[in-house]
């Protein structure tokens, strides 16, 4: 099941569909990322158009809000056939059981979900002194993918320095999607916790998620093929 998806952070339908063209006469078609910026810039439809063009989608974004809300906000989701989609792990495992139900489509099937434990730009003092978050960063996203497994989720996102550990405490077959995932010869930006992907393939992650090292690079195909080369091997 392991993967390289490509964080597609454009603000309208006309540049992600212009990026995603540069793939057009590849055999492999990337499994990208839907997040904020895109879903809230284009509007639904354009997951419909990446879908039709057949990759699969992540839909990334990060729903933290009381379980009702969240239960009928999924069923809607649900609905545009996306391949994976999240919440956030601190909204409680009510909120992640009802994520869960609102998912679940009266066949039975419904794409993967996971829980943000940690965002990869958070560093263990702005955790502790902004977030008042006394436990340390590995005790919290322990505790957290713990959480969403009780809730029946099917993995979490977390730094890949952390995907080892919560293989250990979860279980083999529980997801690990990692961001911050950079080129031994790329800038870190804005992330904190990050590691190249051969070795974020070493400690354990399934899925990576790669933003800027491909999606500004001067060749996006080259250096998505680069990746897919260093994290599947």
């Amino acid at each position: 099941m392991k993967d390289v998806i490509i964080a597609c952070d454009f603000s309208g339908s006309g540049e992600v569909l212009d990026f995603l063209d540069g793939f057009s006469g590849c055999e492999r078609k990337p499994f990208v990322k839907i997040g904020m910026e895109l879903f809230y810039g284009a509007g639904p439809d354009i997951v419909r158009q990446i879908k039709m063009r057949g990759h699969r989608i992540f839909l990334d974004l990060k729903l933290h809000d009381i379980p009702n809300t969240v239960r009928k906000t999924m069923k809607v989701l649900s609905a545009l056939d996306v391949d994976m989609t999240n919440v956030h792990a601190a909204g409680t495992i009510d909120m992640m059981k009802a994520a869960l139900e609102g998912l679940t489509r009266p066949d039975g099937t419904r794409p993967l979900l996971i829980a943000v434990t940690q965002l990869t730009s958070t560093s263990e003092e702005r955790m502790r002194n902004e977030l008042l978050i006394s436990a340390g960063m590995n005790e919290t996203i322990a505790q957290y993918a713990m959480n969403a497994g009780t809730a029946g989720l099917d993995g979490v996102v977390c730094s890949p320095l952390e995907a080892a550990m919560v293989k250990e405490r979860c279980g083999k077959d529980f997801l690990a999607v990692t961001p911050g995932i950079r080129f031994a010869d790329s800038a870190a930006d804005d992330q904190v916790r990050i590691m190249t992907p051969q070795k974020a393939r070493l400690t354990g992650s399934d899925f990576i998620v790669v933003g800027r090292p491909i999606t500004a690079a001067e060749d996006p195909v080259a250096a998505y093929q680069r990746c897919v080369t260093e994290f599947l091997g």
